[in-house]
């Protein structure tokens, strides 16, 4: 009510109820269907709040129990698993782009050598693409994840990665560690919300003993989480829409297996009317068969009812014969939530034809993509850091690295490629788009996860190879030519026979040009 009202409330409360009545309903009919209070929207109660204030207070409980989905439901790891095997996948080959190949060939040997669990993990178990793996995981589950970079010995390079969960952001750390800036949820941020450094707990080896926080700053830190709203600080599961949707169909697929198990148990029992009688039982029953209390159906039992007691089944319809349908739509629901298809989610191509599976493909790759750029930022920066660090540690020479170093970051991370549902298919579109000009062979490579430079160099090796010591021209094999001596230092084709071949076996005629000209 307005302040017209409530005047009007104390005379005659009757009028003032009915001009609130009567506003609301003329609102009802002017503005939105979705913010009106009717009774269909009376118990839908929503307000507007930051995003940090919004995920305060249900981001321990969400990551809980999505954790608790992870370590039991087969619906949350179908979830999960596609986005760990197409983000990450078999893995990343590192490509250095300096402008010296020497170079190049250098630092991408470092770097492989570097990613082996013994030198690139704090604890030594994990190699690179096995942490990207567990981060993915991480950030689908708990929302994000932190590596941490350690300045230490022990490995190729003094620097490794450690790993730390958001669960050891010290949420209880108030006070900042310089003067004007303000700490939320175990990070510190200045004036304009950018983070400056992060207080993390730590715990004995048992995990349970709590010792003094550390604090790291921000540039020794890398936080892989999505951010949704300006005003996110933290982060919060990426399945939070869908987990009472995966909690649903775990709770029925367990109502309904435990009815078929009960169903299937086959079981006799014998009714008495008579109690047995004998001498010296004076006619009473064994008082072990008053109580049914702790027995339980088992397949083939045969049981003997207390005299006058009988059994009446209750036997629900419907669940066993619609669960299939239901369960299928809730996984459709599920991976819709996520953005990846049903097939992804169940692996279930039984209704997917080759033109719906490629379509789903592509829709999901959009999703990934999402991801991948996301991993890109913090394998950028991982990369730059081991860079630095093989420099400073004398492990790769460039003189002048320190006046321009921006001038050798320039890399790119290849994944290998995936199969191809019909390779046929695949390869047929992959060579029209290469001789119709759409797509490069540098391109082609790319997506292959190959360097087109060392593909033509092995292109070459194995046409030498051949020629020089069998004497056999794979080049029509290889490169489908009836002609490619040219390509391993024989003598090209001659013009005239290049004409012949691309047409009709005639040599062009040399006075055949276009109209008009001279």
């Amino acid at each position: 009510m307005n302040w017209l009202d409530k005047f009007i409330g104390w005379f005659n409360p009757e009028a003032a109820f009915r001009r609130e009545a009567w506003r609301q309903a003329m609102d009802e009919q002017r503005n939105y269907d979705a913010g009106s209070h009717s009774r269909i929207n009376s118990n839908w109660r929503a307000v507007n709040q930051s995003a940090e204030y919004t995920d305060r207070y249900y981001r321990d409980i969400v990551r809980a129990r999505a954790r608790d989905l992870e370590r039991n439901s087969d619906l949350m790891n179908s979830v999960v698993g596609p986005f760990v095997r197409n983000v990450v996948g078999k893995g990343f080959v590192l490509q250095a782009e300096t402008g010296n190949d020497e170079l190049n060939e250098q630092i991408e040997k470092l770097w492989k050598v570097w990613c082996k669990p013994r030198n690139c993990d704090v604890t030594g178990t994990q190699s690179l693409n096995q942490l990207l793996r567990m981060a993915v995981r991480r950030k689908k589950v708990d929302g994000g994840i932190l590596f941490v970079k350690c300045y230490t010995g022990g490995g190729v390079l003094p620097f490794k990665l450690q790993m730390i969960e958001v669960d050891e952001l010290d949420a209880s750390q108030v006070t900042p560690k310089h003067k004007g800036n303000h700490v939320v949820g175990g990070i510190e941020y200045n004036r304009w919300n950018t983070p400056v450094g992060y207080w993390i707990k730590q715990y004995e080896i048992d995990g349970m003993s709590v010792m003094e926080p550390t604090y790291r700053k921000a540039q020794d830190v890398i936080f892989y989480f999505s951010k949704r709203r300006p005003s996110q600080l933290r982060e919060m599961s990426d399945v939070a829409q869908t987990i009472t949707r995966i909690r649903d169909a775990n709770e029925f697929i367990s109502a309904v297996s435990l009815k078929q198990r009960i169903e299937a148990c086959l079981s006799v029992f014998v009714k008495k009317q008579n109690p047995t009688s004998g001498l010296g039982r004076a006619g009473t029953a064994d008082p072990h068969k008053k109580t049914y209390d702790g027995k339980m159906l088992t397949p083939g039992m045969i049981s003997e009812l207390n005299p006058g007691d009988d059994v009446i089944t209750i036997n629900p319809q419907g669940q066993a014969t619609d669960a299939a349908s239901f369960i299928k739509l809730l996984q459709r629901m599920i991976g819709a939530g996520q953005g990846v298809s049903y097939e992804a989610t169940s692996r279930d191509m039984s209704q997917a034809n080759y033109s719906s599976a490629r379509q789903g493909l592509i829709e999901d790759s959009m999703t990934y993509a999402e991801e991948d750029e996301l991993l890109a930022d913090v394998m950028d920066e991982i990369y730059e850091t081991f860079l630095i660090s093989a420099v400073l540690a004398g492990e790769v020479s460039i003189p002048g690295f320190w006046e321009n170093k921006d001038a050798y970051f320039p890399h790119r991370f290849e994944k290998p490629p995936k199969d191809w549902i019909d390779p046929v298919k695949e390869v047929t579109a992959t060579k029209l788009a290469l001789q119709t000009g759409q797509k490069t062979f540098k391109q082609i490579a790319a997506e292959n996860g190959s360097d087109w430079r060392k593909q033509i160099a092995d292109i070459c090796e194995s046409l030498m190879y051949a020629k020089e010591n069998f004497g056999v021209d794979l080049g029509g094999v290889i490169l489908g030519q009836t002609q490619a001596t040219g390509l391993y230092g024989g003598e090209p084709p001659s013009d005239e026979d290049s004409a012949a071949n691309a047409g009709n076996g005639e040599p062009p005629d040399d006075k055949s040009g276009d109209a008009g000209t001279e």
